[in-house]
């Protein structure tokens, strides 16, 4: 990410929308067990509110500074640190009750490898486990905030598809003016 893109992840600002609004709105009334995989956690404002609601949570990173920043702050809480790449996760097949991704999608470098993410979280969580998320719509903030940074707007109008493709059922996806979320269970 470049320096805004960071600054705005790491904001004030940017905690209270995840508080108020993204996080309600994501994890709504689904049920994702105790032992759940955030994928992207970028700075961790995301990791500080899940961690509060699970009882084990896994994050996996792919920078490895943010990893180790990571690792550092929340260790010997509840919350295990992964450095890796979610397109590759090295875990066993069904190792989790639950899966998060939050407004990450759009960071992973191409639609292809954005799909063998969703194949990989499929993979690690259990049967009749579910998944959700949420990710920016395409608009000029996102482009100015992206700028010398990766930006693959995810379209949530192939969000469904991409997701029974990837082994999901029971697929939804809501759509807002600013993010849509989805949710879907590992069929």
């Amino acid at each position: 990410m470049n320096q805004l893109h960071r600054w705005i992840c790491r904001s004030g600002y940017w905690k209270r929308e995840l508080e108020r609004k993204v996080l309600p709105w994501v994890l709504r009334e689904l049920e994702f067990g105790g032992n759940v995989l955030e994928v992207g956690p970028g700075p961790g404002l995301t990791t500080d509110l899940l961690r509060l609601r699970f009882d084990r949570l896994t994050t996996v990173e792919i920078d490895s500074r943010l990893a180790k920043s990571l690792a550092s702050r929340f260790s010997g809480t509840n919350v295990n640190v992964v450095q890796g790449d979610a397109t590759t996760l090295p875990f066993q097949d069904g190792s989790f009750s639950g899966a998060v991704s939050l407004t990450m999608l759009h960071h992973v470098p191409s639609t292809e490898l954005q799909d063998r993410l969703l194949r990989e979280v499929c993979r690690v969580i259990r049967p009749g486990a579910v998944f959700a998320g949420v990710d920016s719509l395409s608009n000029w903030q996102m482009r100015l905030i992206h700028i010398w940074d990766t930006l693959v707007p995810v379209d949530p109008s192939t969000m469904g598809a991409r997701l029974e493709a990837a082994g999901f059922a029971r697929i939804s996806t809501v759509v807002d003016r600013r993010r849509f979320c989805f949710s879907a269970t590992r069929a």
